[in-house]
């Protein structure tokens, strides 16, 4: 580990400043001159705690409680369905699904969290940073674990995986929104997300986010689409940013402890999907020293000539699966059928190809199998394409495609690409005028990627029996096409790729093998073999079985075929911690080779996890 020469002096970090002693580029780096406003300290025990604000278990996997003022919950409340909404998103907490039983648990963990807002020098718009310290912090294991939040969630998005495994080891866990998140601004009102979760109008408080210029009349701005910023490419310098929060406030917590360095604390990053892909790239970023070892979830990272980026295999399933899975093969897919039939518009899809001479077939089924034909071609497998009918049939590769062009292309609010645009919706999917209470609710609720906690994607339909198809053609050309607009679009793509690690970094990856939204082998083979092939010892394990939501399993039909993947996210983190804080050798650690538990409750043996 790199040493420092003399240590940032805590007093500075209390008072947000440098020290006033000479600083060489080390301190300089753990400086927190990147914050951009105070740090919020809150205690967190009694019917309150750090891991499911006082829900437990029961409490996570019940109906999320009204706030006592729907128009106005406080901060409290707001963490409380936060945390909950978090772990919804991601765990399998269904009745059969075994979490807290067969693996996982959410213990009481009483402590305190310290949250600020901290800002990259080129960013327009912040990303949120948070520490869990712990009241039973290992003093003399000294861990503190990094993450990055899942898909474009908010702070508490990676608790499940982060929070579940660090905290009741005694470890702290750093948090970071990495430039997303649902601290969504109403350009109606002019509100935003103040730090402690609450509304207010840009002006009177620091906001999580904050156009930097809008129309009253531009709907909801986004900050992972509206920012200008291209937040993705980002991720790297985001955790890492967290990770020096994190340590300062760990002097806080801990002040008998202090100094907290890389040198007597040991930190590994962590994170899965969207964070896991963010852990990569700070894993190639960390030049400095500060990570002990890296565990990334089924990641969406990208490289450079290797692999597929989000962006061109989503536009392309956007386009083709509808298509593709009207094939018989995919009768009992989950969600690919309604009355045992395809959706019309699937079977629309199939027409519109055709009378574009994309299909030269001539009936309905031959132009499914030949779809389907052009998919395989392009790297995706059966099993692949059965856990990606659900998110065909939740229309979700527009909403990502849409959303991620935005940011690409630096979009402000109200300018997004293709007609596009995001605003308060009714109970109808209509857009309307958003409410207080439904304002309210969006920093809890939101996953940061509309629709969704009432905010829908508008725009790109037509009253057609296929009516996103020339939304999503005008999607699909920023990425095939050569205009100065998808020019941009490759640049900012490019900009994305992850970077080589030191070589003695450890890195675990973990994916499951039936991912439908990050598939392997666009994503983690590709970087493994990368890594391989650059002198690294990556471990890496495919899952059999597991697919991308783990929350999904808690459905019938997908809780009978497949398996959670979070364990095994667990597992690599234990083998992690233990190789970083305990001195253990890191074993090469066989595939697991589990079972589906069929419509039998999950056990232990299904997972093939040795004790």
């Amino acid at each position: 580990m790199p040493t420092f020469a003399r240590y940032l002096c805590t007093a500075a970090v209390a008072a947000l400043t440098a020290c006033s002693a000479p600083s060489t580029p080390r301190e300089e780096a753990m400086s927190l001159d990147f914050l951009s406003g105070p740090v919020r300290v809150t205690d967190h025990r009694g019917d309150d705690d750090l891991l499911s604000a006082g829900l437990g278990l029961k409490g996570l996997a019940g109906a999320p409680t009204p706030f006592a003022e729907a128009d106005a919950p406080t901060p409290a409340e707001l963490r409380r369905r936060a945390i909950l909404m978090s772990w919804k998103g991601i765990a399998d907490l269904g009745p059969l699904g075994g979490y807290g039983r067969v693996y996982g648990g959410v213990p009481d963990v009483p402590g305190r969290e310290y949250t600020a807002f901290a800002r990259l020098p080129d960013a327009h718009a912040p990303h949120r940073v948070l520490l869990q310290a712990p009241d039973a912090f290992d003093k003399q294991a000294r861990c503190l674990i990094v993450t990055a939040s899942s898909g474009s969630r908010g702070v508490y998005g990676a608790i499940s995986l982060a929070g579940a495994f660090g905290l009741p080891r005694g470890c702290a866990v750093a948090y970071t929104d990495k430039g997303t998140g649902s601290g969504y601004f109403d350009t109606a009102t002019g509100t935003g997300v103040a730090l402690d979760g609450t509304r207010a109008r840009a002006g009177e408080a620091a906001l999580e986010f904050e156009p930097r210029a809008y129309d009253a009349d531009a709907g909801v701005a986004v900050k992972h689409m509206h920012s200008g910023d291209n937040p993705e490419a980002d991720w790297g310098r985001d955790v890492l940013q967290a990770a020096r929060f994190g340590l300062a406030m760990l002097d806080r917590a801990y002040p008998d402890q202090a100094p907290f360095t890389p040198e007597n604390t040991r930190i590994i990053a962590a994170g899965l999907s969207n964070g896991g892909g963010a852990v990569l790239q700070a894993a190639g970023l960390d030049h400095d020293g500060l990570l002990d070892a890296v565990m990334a979830m089924e990641p969406n990272v990208h490289l450079s000539g290797r692999g597929r980026a989000l962006y061109d295999y989503a536009t392309e399933a956007a386009l083709w699966m509808p298509c593709a899975l009207t094939d018989a093969r995919f009768d009992d897919a989950p969600l690919a059928r309604t009355e045992g039939k395809p959706p019309a518009h699937w079977l629309a899809r199939c027409a519109s190809l055709h009378a574009q001479g994309r299909l030269r077939a001539g009936t309905q089924t031959e132009q499914a199998a030949e779809a389907l034909a052009h998919l395989h071609a392009q790297g995706w497998t059966d099993a692949v394409l059965s856990t990606a009918a659900s998110t065909t049939a939740f229309d979700a590769w527009r909403s990502v495609a849409a959303g991620y062009a935005s940011a690409y292309l630096r979009r402000e609010v109200g300018q997004m690409p293709c007609g596009f645009r995001y605003d308060a919706m009714d109970m109808r999917g209509q857009p309307t005028t958003a409410n207080p209470a439904l304002r309210a609710a969006w920093w809890s609720d939101a996953s940061g990627i509309p629709p969704g906690a009432g905010v829908g994607l508008f725009g790109g339909l037509d009253a057609s029996a296929d009516p996103t198809l020339d939304s999503l053609e005008c999607l699909r050309a920023l990425w095939s096409g050569s205009d100065d607009e998808a020019v941009r679009l490759h640049a900012s793509v490019d900009a994305l790729a992850a970077q080589l690690p030191r070589a003695s970094l450890p890195i675990w990856v973990v994916h499951g093998a039936d991912d439908g939204l990050i598939p392997t082998a666009f994503t983690s083979e590709p970087y493994v073999d990368w890594l391989r092939a650059e002198g690294r010892t990556p471990r890496y394990w495919k899952v059999p079985h597991a697919q991308h939501f783990d929350a999904f399993l808690a459905l019938p039909e997908f809780g009978a075929a497949h398996v959670p993947l979070m364990p095994y996210g667990y597992a690599a983190l234990d083998a992690l911690y233990r190789h970083v804080v305990a001195g253990e050798a890191l074993s090469d650690a066989p595939m697991p080779k589990p079972s589906p538990r069929g419509t039998e409750a999950l056990t232990s043996q299904a997972l093939d996890l040795s004790p």
